[in-house]
């Protein structure tokens, strides 16, 4: 098992570097990311797509940079791959030699329906479960979608719509009049059975879309993986984001390194969605590089066993110094017997056991503060499979602590159930804590009777005890220990 994987991407406008560690069989964490601007699809597409001299020589010069950074980094596989710009251009072999013999790099050329594919691998495994979508990853060069259905990739395809390729052929020559029925044209190809509500956003300019409209909402999170939106409540903001001047991108929240290549990118957003049918976007921070990673260790099928979540396993791997099992297994049973009051039924029972599962995650760090420096653990590195309403909400169960309220809450509560049912998920996660207090991981059973909680087993757990005596309970009920 290679603990340590580079995957190097490079693409039309940039080359960008990921490097993986795996911290398990399947579970994994990004430890480095790295990019360079190499334009290697720079005045191409009005050449027959060959590749300039000085393209050539930067995309050597950041390989050999991405080379050393790899090996720093103690890296024993490095994955080169090469997309649209050298699919297009009719020297491509000049520069996979170079690669190679200066560098022993082999760079290898992936087709159009492999790019999309490896998209829809990374939407498929590392965004929160969806029943079916279409991706949509547009490039410097190229945009490339994939469809997925019943938990499959059922089709992809790659169309000549990138960023570079329409600022060049129609945006530096001021003829943006003509951009729009060329996306138009280009998406009358797209196969009829692309059509979705759900479209998933990879790539740099949907990213800064996405920021951009987080930053004008004040979002209370700052990742942008997993950020949902209705497309129509946007609309206006995208759509006048594609006819803004240069100078007028500030205003939208762009940052500067975007501003030659995201109006190109909102246009082609725009048709997309239309092609589609889209009206939901989900943001994906995963994409091309992800795609070919998991590809390598989930190999033959692409996707993780059931059940199992890469950020919580790698979390558990990397920090817990317990599998906290016992405090699962007594938040799960305590969840069941405690339904009369709370009346939740099933509803959150799952981010209930991930906050048992994780709620020492910091304790690597010191006993003072755990909760909270837990939670913050969550919220940075819980990125995988999960909605942000479900990262907030686990990582408040934890910070809460089993008190009324908490700070996070106040800071979240726009994506959070309410404070009633926030108060009985965080009281029910740290009465499981106190009767593991002495670590005894004692079977214990609860019933409830007589609005009284009974936990049978517990007659010697005297910490326990006298722990949840000092606890203010959601509701009006008795606790007996039998």
């Amino acid at each position: 098992m290679a603990k340590r994987t580079a995957v190097i991407d490079l693409g039309s406008n940039s080359m960008r570097m990921a490097i993986f560690e795996r911290t398990s069989r399947y579970a994994f964490h990004i430890i480095g990311e790295f990019k360079m601007k190499v334009r290697l699809g720079e005045g191409a597409y009005e050449h027959g797509g060959e590749i300039a001299q000085k393209s050539m020589q930067k995309a050597c010069e950041a390989l050999s940079e991405f080379k050393n950074i790899a090996q720093n980094y103690k890296c024993t596989k490095i994955f080169a791959m090469g997309t649209s710009a050298l699919r297009d251009a009719p020297n491509a072999s000049e520069l996979i030699s170079m690669a190679r013999k200066e560098l022993g790099i082999n760079l290898k050329v992936v087709s159009g329906k492999d790019e999309a594919t490896f998209g829809g691998v990374a939407a498929l495994n590392l965004l929160e479960p969806l029943e079916e979508f279409v991706t949509l990853d547009i490039g410097g060069g190229s945009a490339e979608l994939a469809l997925v259905s019943g938990g499959k990739i059922t089709d992809a395809v790659s169309l000549n719509l990138g960023t570079v390729r329409l600022k060049e052929l129609f945006f530096d020559k001021k003829n943006l009049n003509a951009a729009a029925p060329f996306i138009k044209e280009a998406f009358k190809s797209l196969p009829k059975n692309f059509k979705s509500k759900n479209l998933v956003a990879i790539g740099g300019s949907l990213r800064a879309i996405s920021s951009a409209i987080m930053s004008a909402q004040d979002y209370p999170l700052k990742t942008v993986h997993n950020f949902a939106y209705k497309f129509q409540n946007h609309k206006n903001f995208i759509e006048n984001l594609a006819r803004a001047s240069v100078l007028e991108l500030g205003k939208f929240g762009i940052k500067k390194d975007r501003f030659d290549t995201i109006r190109e990118g909102a246009l082609i957003f725009l048709g997309a969605v239309d092609a589609v049918g889209a009206q939901n976007i989900y943001t994906s921070g995963a994409g091309f590089r992800e795609g070919v990673f998991l590809s390598d260790i989930l190999r033959p099928t692409r996707k993780f066993p059931p059940n199992f979540n890469p950020s919580v396993r790698s979390l558990q791997d990397r920090f817990l110094l317990d599998d906290n099992k016992t405090i699962v297994k007594y938040a799960k049973d305590l969840f069941a017997a405690l339904k009369p009051l709370h009346g939740l039924e099933g509803r959150y029972e799952s981010e209930l056991a991930v906050a048992a599962r994780l709620h020492s995650v910091a304790q690597c760090l010191g006993f003072y503060g755990e909760h909270a420096s837990s939670a913050f653990f969550v919220l940075n590195a819980l990125n995988y499979g999960f909605s942000h309403a479900q990262k907030c909400l686990v990582a408040v169960i934890i910070a809460q602590n089993g008190k009324k309220t908490s700070s996070e809450f106040e800071r979240f509560k726009n994506l959070l159930p309410s404070e009633d049912v926030v108060r009985w998920l965080s009281f029910i996660l740290a009465l499981a804590k106190n009767l593991d207090a002495n670590c005894a991981h004692k079977k214990l059973e609860f019933e409830f009777i007589n609005h009284t909680l009974q936990i049978y087993g517990a007659k010697e757990l005297f910490m326990a005890k006298e722990n949840i005596k000092k606890m203010t309970k959601p509701d009006t009920f008795a606790i007996c220990f039998a």
